[in-house]
């Protein structure tokens, strides 16, 4: 539940006093079994974002069933954009300060409602209300509007695979290497191709694959999707999933205090015939690794497109994988583990091979940590919160795209064996990954010794939410430039990879049937939930999961 509860945070003292006056609470059940399944849903959907005992990407919610009425939670909960729209002050304050819609959840019955409520009724410390003790406008500068619109045409829509938004849940675009076949996922369903701008369902993982679960969260399902430089001669493609904890036995895990909630599963796929219109042929396990929620999981997998064969690089898999939700449930020393474990990091192994821990992949042995004694040496680079895109630009650069906590979004430029700085920086700042995850400080004058690497590009939540890597732009206005955007909001951003101390980054625009709009407004004006696609003749096209809509950016 993404910023649930977050446009209730009060604000102010005076705000509190007067909610304490007041019985708040009374109709809130006690019930042990009650409270017991409002554990359980808080854990499910709430716990990623949100602490009974610390401000994280939401507030701290101790206390709030005790400042706040019962049928105004269960309202905002239902719909929050209609109480926000509606004008009431305190949905508003917040929203003026997070700049994004919830989403809603009509589908929680009365009696989940209510088992929610119970459970948080059983924490009665107010939030904590104090001005925050660290920096309150990280990066005061705002990013200037270039002025640059570019056209949109509507090019595809995926089916929905559900009745309310997201409609189609797809994070992904791709053609085959050396082809002209594009393909999309859906979370949800498996993988389509689109075919004269129509999707055809090509492998449809989740009749493959039933314990496939693609809920809670918008990350969950099947996330991403690649093909092996040679799926034209030997078939092979990969994709990485979610299923519930405990499904199977995982390669990686912790300890067993930590709940095992969602596992990730990487799957090798063998079409018998490659270019067949349906996947037809075998499937194997890779790789299988506990997460105790919903989010950062393995959100990225692909390998690099300049790579020819005899190259370091040739065949070997990318994979970004994050913290899995560790620290923001006060785990934060698995996240912070200097590539003793796969957590926070990208990895890179060789699918072909079988010298890995569990025998069904190759270590590098170019990797930075291969045969280190207590280290993970599918580890490629590591530090990282959600790396959620990896991609090379032109100049075989490689970058990654790694979505921050309260303030910072960040573009990395990725190096072997560098650390990045989760869960002990985020941006160029100092974060207490065991205190209050809003706060956030100036370096001190020892930084070096932390040996830390710092984002190519720093970019704060007063510009973007959730940042989403796009393409250097092969055509057009912005031809040369490196696109990119806010998830949530669907804002649109360039800059120039090789000068961006004196290119900076810039605002740009969307025209479509013949009307400036926002990609917000385009999707109906709560969320956009922004990726970017490209074709094999280098078209570039964004994406909406909340409508499933393709729109192809015109030169």
């Amino acid at each position: 539940m993404k910023n649930l509860i977050t446009l209730f945070f009060i604000t102010t003292l005076t705000i509190i006093s007067c909610s304490q006056k007041k019985d708040f609470g009374s109709d809130i059940s006690t019930e042990e079994d009650q409270i017991e399944a409002g554990k359980t849903l808080f854990q499910n959907n709430c716990s990623t974002c949100h602490s009974l005992d610390h401000d994280g990407i939401g507030p701290n919610l101790s206390g709030l069933t005790h400042t706040t009425s019962s049928s105004w939670i269960k309202k905002f909960i239902k719909d929050p954009a209609a109480v926000i729209n509606a004008g009431d002050p305190r949905a508003n304050m917040l929203f003026e300060k997070y700049k994004v819609y919830m989403p809603p959840f009509p589908d929680l019955e009365e009696k989940e409602l209510d088992a929610l409520l119970a459970y948080l009724h059983t924490f009665k410390q107010l939030p904590d209300t104090l001005p925050l003790m660290g920096i309150k406008n990280p990066i005061p500068d705002t990013i200037p509007d270039s002025g640059i619109r570019i056209e949109l045409e509507l090019y595809s829509q995926l089916p929905a695979s559900e009745a309310s938004p997201p409609l189609a849940k797809m994070t992904k675009m791709e053609a085959i290497p050396a082809s002209d076949r594009l393909f999309i996922n859906d979370q949800r369903i498996g993988l389509y191709e689109l075919i004269d701008k129509k999707p055809n369902l090509y492998l449809p993982i989740k009749e493959l694959k039933p314990d496939l679960v693609s809920s809670p969260g918008w990350a969950t399902g099947m996330a991403s999707f690649t093909f092996h430089p040679e799926f034209k001669q030997n078939g092979l493609l990969y994709t990485a999933h979610t299923e519930p904890g405990g499904t199977q036995k995982a390669d990686y895990s912790y300890p067993d205090s930590i709940r095992y909630f969602m596992q990730w599963i990487l799957r090798e796929w063998k079409a018998e015939d490659p270019n067949a219109g349906k996947f037809k042929g075998e499937n194997r396990e890779i790789l299988r690794v506990d997460i105790p929620s919903q989010a950062h999981g393995m959100q990225e997998i692909t390998f690099n497109p300049h790579a020819k064969k005899g190259d370091e690089d040739y065949g070997l898999l990318y994979i970004g994988f994050g913290d899995g939700g560790l620290t923001e449930q006060g785990f934060a020393h698995l996240s912070d583990n200097k590539g003793s474990d796969i957590y926070s990091s990208i990895l890179r192994i060789d699918p072909s091979g079988n010298d890995s821990p569990n025998g069904n992949y190759g270590i590098p042995k170019t990797n930075p940590f291969a045969g280190m004694a207590s280290k993970a040496g599918e580890v490629y680079a590591y530090g990282f919160r959600n790396p959620n895109r990896v991609f090379w630009d032109p100049n075989g650069n490689m970058f990654a795209t790694d979505i921050g906590q309260h303030n910072i979004e960040e573009l990395n430029k990725i190096e072997k064996g560098k650390f990045y700085g989760w869960p002990i920086r985020e941006g160029r700042f100092i974060i207490n990954p065991y205190g209050k995850f809003n706060e956030i400080f100036e370096l001190k004058e020892n930084d070096e010794s932390f040996g830390v690497t710092y984002p190519h590009i720093q970019l704060d939540h007063d510009e973007l939410a959730a940042i989403i890597a796009g393409y250097v732009m092969p055509y057009g206005p912005l031809q040369g430039m490196f696109v990119f955007g806010d998830i949530l909001s669907g804002r649109l951003f360039f800059t120039d990879l090789d000068d961006v101390d004196n290119i900076g980054v810039k605002s740009w625009g969307v025209i479509f049937e013949g009307k400036e709009i926002s990609l917000l407004e385009l999707c109906g004006g709560q969320r956009v939930d922004l990726k970017f696609g490209q074709d094999a003749e280098g078209n570039v096209y964004v994406m909406s999961k909340t409508e499933g809509k393709i729109y192809k950016m015109k030169g």
